[in-house]
């Protein structure tokens, strides 16, 4: 990950630096022989019990209750994974917010993680711990599918789009500053080696799961160098994958698209900048019903990092009313990374009945039953 930079020059003397310093930031690229390798592939190993070691973050609020709905559902479905709990509290080191050693070399020995939400402070305090991870982890690529729930009606039917949002720089490259008094200047950092890696992921993932496009999603028409960029770099990449067709859009029109109309979407991948992944994820999550249905992947070449993305909601923790869906179909996403497909399926077909029957289901839902009874319904289904 790069560190933010300060430049003292004026504003126009700030973008002239920041166009001769792609120079430095832009790494050279990659060799053929890394077009045909597998990237993100799960590194981990079975211990001598038979089981894969899972670190788990349970998170702030709400957390501590869905993770347990986890945990008593992988532990009916016996599922070959124990849990190593961690605990990533921020703690300040050389003035960075930094998670505790312990909590990295898990996830580091592990190769993989299911978080929970993490509450993070606006405008003020330690920065977001979920940036945080991203960059300890350098995990370059967030996988957001958003699918249609039977039994669940949302002014949508048959939703099944995917998108892939880079996840390490663009707009949230923390590269930010003051110019002079009331005058801020933000930089967007696009660089070849970054856009090369989440592209050709994209592409490997399209394929993974029998998506027959991928679409490049991007404002080039102003952005032409940072944008143009990654749209020129995804039409490059795409000559390695002769199967999977290739095309791109307008950040502005595919918005307009998704929200008239998303099934024509549905059997391409997405994959954008940052800043475009960031919002355009959570519209298509509001599509299926909102961020509680909706899983989430943050992938490295390393380790991997599962997670539910909606907030802590502190104002109902303890009570028994949170939904732990997100966090489950996250933990899907898991299973079918580290290669425990059976398994998956077999959960995730669980969970689909018992929101379909939609007797026990939780009160975000239009239901009445308290979390553990949700995860017992699941169970249930098993």
């Amino acid at each position: 990950m790069l560190a933010g930079r300060s430049f003292a020059a004026p504003a126009r003397q700030c973008l002239r630096t920041s166009v001769r310093s792609q120079q430095i930031y832009r790494p050279a690229f990659v060799s053929q022989s890394r077009y045909n390798s597998q990237v993100a592939k799960f590194k981990g190993q079975k211990g001598s019990d038979g089981k894969y070691t899972v670190t788990l973050i349970e998170g702030d609020g709400i957390g501590p209750e869905i993770a347990q709905s986890v945990k008593d559902i992988y532990s009916a479905a016996n599922v070959p994974i124990k849990w190593e709990s961690v605990d990533v509290t921020p703690t300040l080191k050389d003035g960075k917010t930094v998670i505790p050693d312990e909590a990295i070399d898990s996830v580091r020995r592990n190769y993989v993680a299911l978080k929970g939400p993490l509450a993070t402070p606006v405008g003020k305090g330690h920065v977001s711990l979920n940036l945080t991870l991203r960059r300890t982890f350098n995990l370059f690529a967030n996988v957001r599918p958003c699918k249609s729930i039977q039994g669940y009606k949302t002014p949508y039917d048959n939703v099944d789009t995917v998108l892939i949002r880079e996840n390490t720089e663009g707009e949230y490259s923390g590269i930010e500053h003051v110019v002079v008094d009331g005058v801020v200047q933000s930089i967007k950092l696009i660089t070849r080696e970054a856009s090369e890696r989440v592209l050709r992921f994209a592409f490997q993932y399209a394929q993974s799961v029998g998506k027959p496009k991928v679409r490049v999603v991007h404002k080039a028409t102003i952005m032409k160098m940072s944008d143009g960029l990654f749209l020129n770099l995804g039409r490059e990449i795409a000559k390695d994958y002769p199967d999977v067709e290739f095309d791109a859009e307008l950040l502005d029109n595919a918005c307009l698209k998704v929200v008239t109309d998303p099934t024509p979407y549905n059997d391409k991948v997405l994959v954008m900048p940052n800043l475009y992944g960031d919002i355009l994820s959570d519209m298509c999550a509001g599509l299926i019903g909102g961020l509680g249905l909706t899983p989430s992947g943050n992938i490295g070449d390393e380790c991997s990092i599962f997670e539910a993305v909606h907030g802590s909601a502190p104002d109902i923790a303890g009570k028994g009313l949170a939904n732990p869906t997100a966090l489950l179909l996250s933990s899907i996403m898991m299973l079918q990374h580290m290669g425990l497909h059976e398994h998956a399926n077999k959960i995730q077909a669980a969970i689909f009945k018992t929101l379909a029957e939609g007797k026990t289901i939780t009160g975000d839902l239009g239901g009445k039953s308290k979390t553990h009874e949700y995860a017992g319904a699941v169970i249930k289904n098993l």
